[in-house]
């Protein structure tokens, strides 16, 4: 049986009556008095979830279903039919449910099925990605990265991967991050009593880049036409929203150009 993602059953490419298997994990699940349990499961495919509808009748109804929580991951195979309820034009009726992980307390879960604060998910972020604002901001972000790639390869610009770690300080664009191997406490020191950077791992003082800048620029002379997006780094010691200290900037150079 071939497995579809979540997002292909939502946008009907999978016609109803039609057996199919889904793999994802749980984001909640209630219990109606029917002898139903209906289990919203999520592959990251897209943001909706998919509506799964267990009947009591599956043979590890009591051992496996009951149990399921949030984050528990599943295999689900079923038939897709129209869905009796408001909010998405299909659901899956459960034929069988193969539990790959349980969550083993449930009751301390870092992030359950509930709103959480930003403060508190900087505290967790092995699983924040869990949540439904990272799973926006992550596709929001790949959207963009999309739009700026397709942009400047439909124009003829070549994008060029400009290093992380660098000596130069990109015409003094910004204070600095340093990046050493030497012990930060005790530091080598040459005979004028400043550090010896040439027992560093680089054998001289590197940073990580304030920008990518002038290494595009040499491409540039060329390639004619080249652009940098990555990441970028700011030691600017300032806790306003207008700050930060690791962003991702555009960096577009053309040769022969006079504006």
């Amino acid at each position: 049986m071939a497995v579809h993602s979540i997002q292909s059953v939502l946008q009907g490419n999978v016609p109803t009556g039609g057996t199919v298997t889904v793999q994802g994990w749980v984001r909640t699940r209630r219990d109606s008095k029917a002898g139903l349990s209906f289990i919203n499961v999520n592959d990251g495919s897209c943001f909706d979830s998919l509506q799964v509808v267990a009947p009591s009748s599956l043979d590890n109804y009591e051992s496996d279903v009951q149990r399921l929580t949030t984050a528990c991951s599943v295999v689900i195979t079923g038939t897709v039919a129209e869905s009796q309820g408001s909010g998405q034009a299909v659901e899956l009726q459960a034929e069988s449910i193969e539990v790959v992980g349980f969550v083993e307390d449930p009751d301390t879960y870092p992030v359950p099925a509930k709103r959480h604060t930003k403060e508190y998910l900087r505290e967790v972020a092995h699983l924040r990605t869990r949540t439904n604002l990272f799973g926006a901001v992550t596709r929001v972000r790949h959207c963009l990265s999309q739009a700026i790639h397709r942009f400047f390869h439909e124009n003829g610009f070549f994008w060029v991967h400009t290093p992380i770690i660098t000596s130069n300080d990109a015409e003094g664009a910004g204070a600095l991050f340093r990046v050493s191997t030497l012990d930060a406490l005790n530091p080598p020191k040459n005979p004028n009593g400043k550090i010896d950077w040439s027992q560093d791992f680089f054998g001289k003082e590197t940073f990580l880049t304030v920008s990518g800048q002038l290494a595009v620029e040499t491409h540039c002379l060329s390639m004619s036409k080249v652009y940098t997006f990555g990441p970028t780094f700011r030691a600017e010691n300032s806790n306003t929203s207008r700050h930060l200290a690791e962003f991702w900037m555009v960096e577009p150079e053309i040769a022969f150009a006079d504006l």
